[in-house]
């Protein structure tokens, strides 16, 4: 049904408004309540099939394309519609999409109604044509291992391209997913595989996942010779998620995978060592300690979220030159406490683009902005520099209370920048030092954005204000002021200047 032939898309394209009888079906089911048809002479069939005069194969193309439950309904109209139905490919279960209604107080109750629904549909399905099959059961109590497995080896069957299992959040991933079912004919048309709250034990059963695009596991207990495994079996794999997965401890990645192109780590506590041999592996997405990466890296765009890491900047100015020599694009998040940023000893030739997001404890009054010059000097090809301060209270010292000069280094030049951001400035006297260099020694400039609402300029397009504390209004203020004294007269004509500060409402509620 997937792939039509010429004939038949133009045969559809002439039918489209007739795909509107999927809604048609929907509200005629809600007010007649018609049960299922057993005869296929039904008057409802016949003038469903006469009014379409569609070939079958359109016909259950049309079925497919209706949410599970219109097609549900559409089944209880004609009895084209419940053959049509036992082959159903899109099978996805929620208590969103089964229409249960979310009550605290009845939570085991509608646990039992999805299991009951999940039973009924699946019970009656062929397990022919399944191309997508989701089982949702987050937030779910309490699901019976059996049941899993009797829902999987009755949906799960050569053909299958995508497979979600999402099981409660209180299992303590204690299913194990049997990988004897993603062999042989199974592991040929897989292409998406998503895992959440389960383990991956039994990795020798898999078979050849050769069409296997992309992976995600979430909360999954899988030790990393398991997962080497699993990687092996997919040759074609280019997207590798691993959220939470507390047993892996070093992260192998076997140069089989020449695809493989984005890799996403997220709060994996126990893993140490990343060690890559992906080719093509451009992208990657770390959050978490820091940890050791080994391997030959050819990575393009690299974003680490250490939040509890106090020396990250240190770290990504002194080790990571030698590890992603070719990074075009730089993203750093810390909410630590930190320390200056020291002099990179080597050159980021390839840097393009560079975002720095410092927030929460990171904010020692001893901080000094103006040391991140040092990350600018050592990339002659940046672009693109964008500084993001999340902080309730500004700590430093201010430029108002300080009489000494803004320090200017001439010899710091940085003639490739063209773009320069900072959200949540304030009127830190370091930071309106960063900033009056940045517009003193770079010639190449043409945008620069100052936003002083701590990054809330939101009220502007929604109309509802966010909730400033005093001391935040008073600090947007200052920092204002002291654009209008300290910056505005030094950006250059050409430089498209764009100041950001709290909405008039928002600046009216402190006096």
């Amino acid at each position: 049904m997937r792939f039509l032939s010429s004939k038949r898309k133009r045969q559809l394209q002439r039918c489209r408004r007739q795909i509107r009888l999927r809604r048609l079906i929907s509200s005629v089911a809600k007010i007649k309540g018609w049960p299922c048809q057993q005869d296929g002479s039904s008057q409802n069939d016949k003038g469903i099939r006469s009014g379409l005069d569609l070939p079958e194969d359109i016909f259950w193309y049309i079925h497919a394309l209706m949410p599970l439950r219109d097609a549900a309904r559409a089944a209880c109209v004609s009895h084209a519609f419940l053959q049509s139905w036992r082959c159903y490919p899109y099978l996805i279960f929620s208590k969103e999409v089964l229409g249960l209604e979310e009550n605290a107080f009845r939570e085991a109750e509608i646990t039992r109604d999805l299991i009951s629904k999940v039973d009924h549909i699946l019970q009656r399905h062929s397990g022919i044509g399944v191309k997508k099959l989701k089982l949702d059961f987050l937030s779910a109590t309490n699901v019976d291992s059996s049941s899993i497995d009797s829902w999987l080896h009755r949906a799960v069957t050569p053909g299958i391209e995508e497979l979600t299992l999402k099981l409660p959040l209180d299992s303590n991933a204690e299913y194990s997913f049997p990988c004897s079912l993603l062999s042989n004919r199974n592991a040929n048309s897989i292409r998406d595989l998503q895992l959440s709250f389960c383990a991956i034990r039994s990795t020798v059963d898999l078979g050849c996942l050769r069409t296997l695009t992309t992976l995600y596991l979430y909360s999954v207990r899988i030790t990393g010779s398991e997962l080497e495994c699993l990687l092996s079996n997919s040759l074609s794999l280019e997207w590798l998620t691993m959220v939470g997965c507390k047993e892996i401890v070093w992260l192998k990645i076997p140069c089989l995978l020449k695809r493989l192109h984005s890799l996403r780590v997220n709060e994996c506590k126990m893993l140490k060592v990343i060690e890559s041999y992906a080719p093509n592996l451009s992208t990657i997405c770390f959050s978490g300690h820091v940890v050791q990466m080994l391997g030959s890296l050819q990575v393009k765009t690299l974003k680490m979220s250490c939040f509890h890491q106090c020396n990250i900047l240190r770290y990504a100015g002194t080790k990571l030159l030698c590890i992603v020599p070719n990074v075009e694009e730089l993203r750093i998040s810390s909410r630590a406490e930190i320390v200056n940023t020291p002099i990179v000893p080597g050159k980021f030739l390839c840097l393009k683009r560079l975002h720095i997001s410092l927030g929460g404890n990171a904010f020692s009054p001893t901080y000094d902005y103006i040391s991140l010059v040092s990350f600018l000097d050592a990339s002659p090809s940046l672009e693109t520099f964008v500084l993001i301060i999340s902080q309730d209270r500004m700590k430093h010292a201010s430029v108002f209370g300080d009489s000494a000069q803004l320090r200017q280094m001439p010899e710091h030049r940085h003639d490739t920048l063209k773009k320069f951001k900072i959200y949540g400035f304030c009127s830190a006297k370091s930071l309106v030092d960063l900033t009056c260099h940045i517009l003193e020694t770079t010639s190449s400039l043409k945008r620069v954005k100052l936003d002083t609402s701590y990054g809330y300029a939101r009220c502007y397009a929604s109309g509802r204000c966010y909730p400033y504390y005093t001391e935040q209004i008073m600090e947007a203020r200052n920092a204002v002021l002291a654009v209008e004294t300290y910056i505005m007269g030094k950006v250059p004509p050409t430089v498209k200047f764009n100041l950001v500060q709290p909405c008039s409402r928002c600046r009216a509620l402190v006096p």
